[in-house]
C-alpha cells in the first residue's frame, strides 16, 4: 500500500515545484524596452507605480506605469483603471499596481508605440499625498545670500556718489 502513495506524492511535489517555477514573475520596464522584440506579442506582467494623468479615451483609458527608471504606457478598460486611486506625480506617491497584458514593441493600433494591453490589474499598494517638507538650512542660505546681495548693492550706490 506504501508504495503505491510514493509515485503518487513524488508526482505531487514535482508539479507544486514546476507551478512555482513557472508562476509569472513581474518583469522590469528596462528588461521589457531592452528585450522588446523578445517579448512581443507575449503575456506579460509588469509592476510599479502609477503616474502623470489617467487619460480616457471612451471606454479605455492610457495610464503610464514607472518601474525603475521607465514608464510603459498601459491600455486598459475604464472599469480595471476605477481600481487605481492616486496618481503619482511630484505632491503624490501613485498607487502600486500589478498589470498583467499583452505587450506590443510597436501597437498597430496606437502608431506604433510601445504599449501592454492589460487584461487584469492588481492594486498592490495605496498611493498618498506627499506633504513638501521645508529645509531651514536652506532659508538661512537663502537670506545670507539675500544680505550679501543687499550689501553689494549699497556699496555700488556709495562708489558712484
Amino acid at each position: 500500500m506504501k508504495s503505491n502513495l510514493r509515485p503518487f506524492v513524488l508526482s505531487l511535489i514535482l508539479c507544486v515545484l514546476c507551478f512555482k517555477v513557472a508562476s509569472a514573475q513581474p518583469a522590469l520596464s528596462r528588461d521589457l524596452i531592452d528585450r522588446a522584440a523578445q517579448y512581443d506579442n507575449k503575456s506579460v506582467v509588469l509592476e510599479g507605480e502609477v503616474i502623470g494623468d489617467i487619460m480616457k479615451r471612451g471606454d479605455y483609458v492610457w495610464v503610464n506605469v514607472v518601474n525603475g527608471a521607465n514608464a510603459i504606457g498601459i491600455w486598459m478598460k475604464s472599469e480595471l483603471a476605477s481600481q487605481i486611486q492616486h496618481s503619482g506625480s511630484y505632491k503624490s506617491k501613485g498607487d502600486g499596481v500589478e498589470v498583467a497584458g499583452i505587450f506590443h514593441r510597436a501597437c498597430p493600433d496606437h502608431g506604433g508605440d510601445l504599449d501592454i494591453h492589460a487584461h487584469s490589474l492588481r492594486r498592490t499598494a495605496a498611493g498618498r499625498n506627499i506633504q513638501e517638507k521645508i529645509n531651514p538650512a536652506k532659508i538661512a542660505q537663502a537670506f545670507i545670500l539675500l544680505g550679501f546681495l543687499v550689501l553689494i548693492w549699497i556699496l555700488t550706490l556709495l562708489k558712484r556718489k
